[in-house]
């Protein structure tokens, strides 16, 4: 507990024996309270017991020392008759815990003692006999504490008021043979004191004594009503003290670790190691954390710099390799914390542990740190002295053990969300499966960086993949650049009739040279959108439109009521947002976009079961249909894991989706506001490649220039032909797998036959040899017809086709 010279502790030196001019009430040492307890409640005993045996044997005394029934001005009387007073005292000092337990007699309302238990001396007294150390109240609110006991006193003695008043004061003192501080939990028993009213007795109403218990906080009214002058107190204050050093460091560290801050700040991390040192009573104790982050080991200690409060850029990095067969690693794979009493006298030390030896550690002890039943670090507790911790110690270890596994586990979420607010801003959203090579490629800039924090300046490094398998299939609308040009054919039409008619009512209004030649140039522009629309059609004539029909409807609206309504049907019929006919063009967007949401909500689903087989790293692209793109093999994987069956895994499960796509299509066809039909693709790739992420572009693209090859296909196969003709390959309720080995063909013949058998395909498969595209010769395709009519291929899946065959 910081204390020294910290707002909200007063210094017990500078309020003991401070006198009347800080205190208003006049106060006596004396005995009398206690002689009077034994001449009255022990002389009360039964005849013949110990206890009037007792009240006998002090009353003779007494006899003999009539001057401590006399208020006494220093403690001299005491020393004049301590037999006498020891006696007294064995009311309030149990001889059988004379030794142990900490208990004084204080002057009253001062902290100065003229009785104690040698416990209470060393501990709690300065040479002075003085109470020492710190109190957990500032010196108003210890001010304020003092009155209002007095005046607790004052009314339950002389008005016989009782008040309830609890202060749970703690008292911080330095250890006289270790230097460590430890609390006291303390208590003031004020059995021995009376109080005598000065003169006459302050009167009291009803009113007034509801009003002083009602907000005896407020020690204005008291002053007030009951002047401290018209008061004396007599006796003595008793005062217990409890060593809560245990509790209060452990409440105090719970108090720390909850700052964000806890463990990467130079003064709260050696705040803590303070406390680690009056908890276990070692003075030269040093503390030391480690968490673990993937392969690294982030070490965090006093004697280091810390100055960016993040856990990577203030800890030492170390390879987990490192601690093979070192107390730390047997530490983190059993789980159990480890106790050496002397590290010097271990035997086979592994040269980490030399290294420790040759620092000054002796006694050690390195416990796992858990977080969700898994071993995120370890704390580490090393001393120069051997034999200074042990087994003894393990309960309080348990207790700090969940508080250091919770600040350890924020400050590596910190860092996690430092580090995914850098990867989004500079790669956008990564896929799951990848996420650890980008972290990984952070965490390795700031290594090399070392002493920086993660900001908008650092830059990463290249990240790629080598040897991996893509996978790439499409559904593609067919023909939709032509139904989308008829779309905007038929609303350009359609406005311009509407124009048309306006102009023509117009001109029957007003037979106005102008306005027929206006007639004109719109017959004009519709005869030429009826023969087909080319390029730059659309916005010439919505130009034409606005620029040169539009504009002269304010004025054509006063030719007459019969052309107002024709300038209205035209308003009426625009789209309020784009302010064009815009009918057949949204059937076709709505039509489209309902297909792909389909497409690609299937694909999400299946997609989430596939990862659930082999982890994988899947985009998907949506524009007139939707492609998706994967990628798979042992570099994508933090671990590394990988085994060709998972390939063949995923091409089946691609094949199988492509039929779950194709039926969905078909399903959805006829719902649709215009009717569209999909294609279906296959890419086949039998060598794997290098993706390398592209930080301009925020996507992932091939590596090198054989690979670029792979992308060439990717863009141009789905308008390939079938060689000597003009009929495309992909062709709509069919899946084209398009090919550039035997050995490809020859595996996907027997996917193809394992699907016909489960009534996914139609019997029967085409193999064609497909056109040569520019720069990429030799492909070839085996092409399938998939059975939408056929219930089973509403399964769709991999995943759902294995959780039926379990059932």
């Amino acid at each position: 507990m910081a204390t020294d010279g910290s707002p909200g502790f007063a210094d017990l030196g500078l309020l003991t024996g401070q006198g009347v001019d800080t205190f208003p009430f006049r106060r006596e040492l004396s005995l009398r309270p206690l002689i009077n307890f034994w001449s009255g409640d022990a002389a009360a005993c039964d005849g013949g017991s110990v206890c009037a045996s007792l009240g006998d044997v002090v009353r003779g005394a007494i006899a003999r020392a009539p001057e401590l029934m006399q208020p006494l001005k220093d403690v001299s009387a005491i020393e004049r008759h301590q037999d006498v007073v020891d006696a007294l005292m064995a009311a309030i000092f149990p001889p059988a815990s004379w030794d142990q337990a900490y208990v004084a007699a204080l002057v009253p309302f001062d902290l100065v003692s003229v009785y104690e238990t040698p416990a209470f001396r060393r501990a709690l007294l300065d040479d002075d006999r003085h109470v020492k150390g710190f109190v957990n109240l500032d010196p108003e609110n210890m001010r304020l504490a003092r009155l209002r006991f007095a005046y607790k006193l004052v009314l339950e003695r002389v008005y016989g008021v009782h008040i309830e008043l609890d202060y749970p004061l703690i008292i911080t003192v330095p250890d006289p043979e270790t230097g460590l501080d430890r609390h006291f939990s303390v208590a003031f028993d004020s059995t021995f004191q009376d109080v005598i009213v000065v003169g006459e007795r302050p009167a009291l109403s009803d009113a007034d004594l509801a009003k002083l218990q009602g907000a005896f906080f407020d020690v204005e009214p008291l002053l007030r009503l009951l002047p401290p002058e018209r008061f004396r107190v007599e006796g003595f204050t008793i005062i217990r003290a409890v060593d809560v050093t245990d509790q209060e460091v452990l409440s105090s560290i719970k108090r720390d670790l909850i700052d964000r801050e806890s463990i990467v700040s130079h003064a709260k991390f050696g705040s803590l190691q303070a406390k680690l040192r009056a908890l276990f009573r070692r003075p030269e104790l040093q503390l030391t954390l480690a968490a673990l982050d993937g392969s690294r080991v982030l070490i965090l200690s006093y004697g280091q710099e810390i100055e960016h409060s993040c856990i990577f850029a203030d800890t030492s990095h170390h390879e987990m390799s490192e601690f093979l067969g070192t107390v730390y690693e047997r530490a983190v794979k059993n789980g159990r914390p480890i106790i050496i009493a002397d590290l010097a006298a271990t035997p086979d030390r592994h040269p980490i542990e030399d290294k420790l030896v040759e620092h000054g550690t002796r006694g050690l002890v390195v416990a796992p740190l858990h977080y969700q039943d898994r071993v995120i670090g370890t704390i580490e507790l090393a001393s120069p002295r051997p034999g200074d911790f042990t087994p003894m110690h393990l309960p309080k270890l348990a207790g700090i053990l969940p508080l250091f596994a919770m600040a350890v586990q924020r400050s590596i979420d910190e860092l996690n969300t430092r580090v995914q607010a850098f990867i989004k801003e500079k790669c956008t959203a990564i896929h799951p499966t990848v996420e650890w090579r980008f972290r990984q490629a952070v965490l390795d800039s700031l290594e090399r960086r070392r002493g920086d924090t993660v900001d908008g300046q650092m830059e990463m490094d290249r990240i790629v993949f080598p040897d991996v398998f893509p996978l790439y299939a499409l559904a593609d609308i067919r023909g939709s650049s032509t139904q989308r040009a008829l779309a905007i054919q038929a609303d350009l039409l359609s406005q311009l009739r509407l124009a048309s008619a306006v102009i023509d009512q117009a001109h029957r209004e007003k037979l106005l040279p102008a306005l027929d030649e206006l007639r004109y140039r719109i017959a004009r522009h519709a005869a030429q959108i009826e023969r087909g629309l080319k390029s730059g059609d659309e916005v010439g004539v919505i130009g034409f439109l606005r620029h040169d029909v539009e504009r002269l409807f304010p004025h054509l609206e006063t030719f007459g009521p019969r052309v107002r309504e024709r300038i209205t049907a035209y308003r009426d019929a625009l789209d309020p947002r784009l302010a064009t006919v815009y009918v057949e063009r949204r059937k076709f967007e709505e039509s489209v976009n309902r297909l792909a949401e389909a497409i690609s909500s299937y694909l999400d689903l299946e997609e989430q079961a596939a990862q659930g087989m082999f982890p994988h790293y899947f985009e998907k692209q949506k524009t007139d249909g939707v492609d998706y793109q994967v990628y798979v093999g042992a570099s994508l994987l933090e671990d590394g894991s990988y085994d060709p069956l998972y390939l063949k895994n995923l091409r089946l499960w691609q094949l199988m989706v492509s039929c779950g796509v194709a039926l969905r299509a078909d399903q959805i066809k006829d719902r649709l506001p215009v009717p569209l039909e999909t294609t279906h693709l296959v890419l086949v790739q039998h060598a794997p490649l290098s993706i390398r992420f592209r930080f301009d572009e925020k996507r992932f693209d091939v590596d090198g220039a054989y690979d670029i090859r792979y992308e060439i296909v990717k863009k141009r196969i789905d308008k390939a032909l079938i060689k000597g003709t003009s009929e495309r390959v992909t062709q709509p309720g069919k899946i084209a797998i398009v090919y550039s080995q035997p050995g490809e063909a020859a595996e996907y013949r027997g996917y193809i036959e394992y699907l016909q058998s489960l009534g996914y395909l139609r019997r029967g498969v085409e193999e064609v040899e497909l056109e040569e595209l520019q720069g990429v010769h030799g492909l070839r395709a085996l092409r399938v017809t998939v059975d939408t009519k056929h219930s089973t291929v509403g399964a769709g899946s991999l995943a759902t086709l294995l959780e039926t065959s379990k059932s």
